[in-house]
């Protein structure tokens, strides 16, 4: 399933979002510039390594402050276009509408924080692994989790593949976003039979099961209540709050 837009519509310019989808690009861009070696390095020194990371023993980030950065520097980091395109296109259907609904500040600690709290459950499930962690995918789990709280009613355009036939269908999004993150925790368990917490495909299932469930859990937390004869209203949100 390939999600294709939403049915909500957004009241302000989600200048935020847009401007988290540029810095993806701009550094992506930058690492098409790189030789292979010097490629290496970049993903290796700014991308997330759960051993070098070492939860069980954080008072070595003392020595070495950098480290605890990783958490943040590898979620602007991507493995190919395919990687970057998708997180970009999710983040562009989904972000926008909860910037405008909890505000452009609130979005981009929300976003960060929601790309730490999934590092950091990758790290914990694997913690030995010295496999570099990068890309946004995490951060955009949790606003995607954040998006089922505020607008269960909303749906989602999807194009679906049946026989290698092209079908628009609309689909609702506790729906659509229920059957992603069931698919996600699925693989996140069958990745515990790999050795050394290989991620299958190249993928950070735990990350995004961290992220979708820190959005899921703190949107509320966040989220400003509003007055229905003074604010705007959206016809597919849950209300009231």
């Amino acid at each position: 399933m390939f999600p294709i837009r939403d049915t909500i519509r957004s009241y302000s310019f989600p200048v935020v979002n847009w401007a988290i989808i540029g810095a993806n690009t701009l550094v992506f861009l930058y690492q098409t510039r790189l030789g292979p070696a010097a490629l290496e390095q970049l993903i290796r020194n700014f991308g997330m390594v759960p051993a070098r990371l070492s939860l069980d023993n954080p008072t070595i980030w003392l020595s070495e402050p950098f480290i605890p950065f990783t958490l943040v520097t590898s979620q602007f980091l991507h493995g190919g276009w395919l990687h970057l395109i998708s997180n970009m296109w999710t983040l562009y259907i989904f972000g926008d509408n909860v910037e405008d609904r909890i505000g452009s500040l609130r979005f981009l600690f929300f976003y960060l924080f929601g790309g730490i709290a999934a590092n950091l459950l990758q790290a914990f499930v694997f913690p030995d692994s010295p496999i570099p962690a990068v890309g946004a995918s995490g951060a955009i789990a949790a606003v995607l989790g954040a998006y089922l709280v505020l607008f269960p009613r909303s749906r989602v355009i999807t194009l679906i593949l049946i026989f290698f036939f092209p079908w628009f269908v609309e689909i609702s999004a506790i729906f659509y976003l229920g059957f992603w993150f069931v698919t996600q925790l699925y693989s996140g368990v069958f990745a515990f039979g790999l050795p050394d917490g290989t991620q299958t495909g190249g993928i950070a299932w735990w990350a995004h099961i961290g992220g979708f469930l820190f959005g899921l859990l703190l949107i509320r937390l966040i989220t400003p209540r509003r007055h229905p004869s003074k604010l705007r209203q959206y016809p597919d949100e849950y209300w009231p709050w």
